[in-house]
């Protein structure tokens, strides 16, 4: 049975790491190796670092910070932003990079995830689902890509569907209009990902207290939390504070999820 996972999502812009709200309007908020160093004194259970710049500007991973990065992390983490070949997944994987993130290159070559799967194994091969919500209309929600700029004809969760079939070994559901509001995460798109994928679902935007991931595993039972702005902001006035549940929290939070599902932890 997957262990539910509460995952900081760290974003980077120019190398810094920053916070935007929906998709927009990134606020500095200091150095990412330092906020890696708590999240390692805090004993996260994983991290994800996303730069939010490389795909829609044709960018290639900045190798040498992600290396940094990736030694300084002691849990296992996640890398995504403009990655489309695999060497560089494997470039990525061998400088210590557990999971690597892919998105709108999965969508223009669907060869990808599945080519990315066979190098570097399923459980390596993380696919990032950025959808936002549509006012009205029969399509409730639609996919995006190159940090929303870009709309796609695609609904969310076929997309997961399409991307569980061709081999990835875990989905994210990214919410654009959420991202950074902390007003919850949607969770009636989280309803409809009850059906077994048979790879773990996580879900990002709009977190904004602990109760907002309680509510995501009661809805989800066993799955992923991934929040920024719960994780680098303190209060109503956003104060800049790098948190993490305490490891009884955690342990709380956890079983919720595995109440609604069923399952050891």
């Amino acid at each position: 049975m997957i262990r539910p996972r509460i995952i900081p999502c760290l974003l980077l812009q120019g190398g810094a790491l920053v916070k935007t709200r929906q998709f927009k309007s990134p606020q500095y908020i200091g150095d990412p190796i330092n906020a890696v160093r708590i999240f390692n004194e805090k004993q996260a259970d994983e991290i994800m670092v996303l730069d939010i710049d490389a795909t829609s500007n044709g960018i290639a991973p900045d190798f040498s910070k992600i290396a940094k990065l990736a030694a300084e992390s002691n849990m296992p983490m996640c890398y995504g932003g403009g990655i489309r070949t695999i060497e560089q997944l494997q470039r990525l994987v061998d400088m210590g990079v557990e999971k690597v993130a892919v998105s709108s290159a999965a969508i223009d070559d669907p060869t990808l995830i599945g080519k990315m799967a066979t190098a570097a194994g399923r459980q390596s091969v993380v696919a990032v689902i950025d959808y936002r919500e549509q006012p009205g209309g029969r399509n409730r929600y639609q996919v995006y890509t190159h940090n929303a700029a870009q709309p796609t004809r695609y609904d969310p969760l076929e997309l997961a569907r399409q991307f569980a079939d061709s081999g990835a070994g875990e989905i994210v559901f990214n919410s654009i209009s959420r991202d950074g509001e902390m007003t919850g995460y949607d969770l009636e798109l989280a309803e409809q990902t009850t059906a077994d994928y048979g790879i773990p679902l996580t879900f990002l935007g709009g977190a904004g207290s602990l109760q907002h991931i309680e509510e995501l595993f009661k809805v989800t039972g066993l799955t992923g939390a991934a929040a920024g702005s719960l994780f680098v902001f303190k209060g109503k006035f956003r104060a800049v504070l790098i948190n993490y549940p305490s490891g009884i929290t955690k342990r709380q939070l956890w079983q919720t999820a595995q109440h609604y599902r069923g399952g050891a932890l």
